[in-house]
């Protein structure tokens, strides 16, 4: 099914309201859909458009500033739930101190991003989202589906195993593509395959969040050995990491007729990445 102009449009309609909304107060929610609809934006002028002006490519770094920044913080909120849920024993008031540590970084990283949220700025974006979409020229035969799978197919072509650093890609890329074929709209074909890269993504995206939690542990507390925390976390990390290996290979499996490489779309432009 070809690019749907609706939907597009709606993507930059919701990053105007969400700049909004996060000007006004950054909670994990406003943080979240922020950095989500920033993504969104992103990847249609880096990956639909055959070429940028200079406009676009100002809204680009602009997007890609606070999707960093938001990024930060939004990292440290999944972390802090998920510390705050995880039942293990308080030897050493580890859990605690890992705890306000998050807190505090969190204060640190919303202020940064608050700072970079300022009137004036905000202006400028909403006004340099209006006119990139006013003048984005997406090619008539574009397909959003199999730009996703060539983006997949550029990744699955490469040999080497798969590690943490394989499967951080994966999850990168799994992104990109999920967003591409959203721009599908209803079609069947790229419903189900935004389904089947949100699973992969889901799992990747759990497995790196843990990840992140425990090296943050271990940070602070060393590779204390007399950690009970430290342990849980390592153990858990692990668990993940191998549920999210076992979901990119059935995602590769189920998608492998289709992840052979071809020329890319007409028109399309070349990928950029949307971290």
């Amino acid at each position: 099914m070809p690019f749907d102009s609706k939907r597009s449009r709606a993507i930059f309609q919701a990053l105007n309201r969400r700049l909004s909304k996060v000007a006004e107060g950054r909670s994990p929610a406003s943080v979240h859909k922020l950095r989500t609809s920033s993504r969104r934006v992103e990847t249609i002028l880096s990956e639909l458009a055959p070429g940028l002006n200079r406009n676009q490519k100002k809204l680009l770094k602009l997007l890609e500033r606070w999707r960093r920044k938001a990024g930060r913080v939004r990292d440290l909120d999944v972390e802090i739930s998920a510390l705050r849920n995880l039942k293990v024993p308080e030897q050493a008031g580890h859990k605690a101190q890992l705890m306000r540590t998050l807190i505090q970084e969190r204060e640190r990283r919303e202020k940064r991003l608050a700072k970079s949220l300022d009137r004036r700025t905000l202006r400028e974006a909403k006004q340099r989202l209006k006119r990139a979409l006013r003048d984005l020229d997406v090619p008539k035969n574009l397909e959003p589906v199999q730009l996703a799978v060539d983006r997949l197919a550029e990744l699955a072509s490469r040999t080497e195993p798969l590690t943490e650093k394989t499967l951080h890609q994966y999850r990168i890329a799994g992104k990109r593509a999920r967003y591409l074929a959203e721009l599908a709209g209803a079609d069947p074909e790229a419903t189900r395959l935004v389904q089947q890269l949100k699973h992969m993504q889901d799992l990747i995206g759990d497995w790196h969040d843990w990840l992140k939690l425990t090296d943050r542990a271990e940070a602070l507390f060393g590779g204390a050995p007399d950690s009970p925390l430290v342990a849980e976390l390592r153990n858990l990390t692990r668990a993940k990491f191998r549920q999210a290996l076992s979901a990119l290979a059935e995602t590769r499996t189920s998608l492998a007729p289709k992840l052979v490489r071809k020329p890319p779309s007409a028109g399309a432009a070349p990928s950029a990445a949307v971290a």
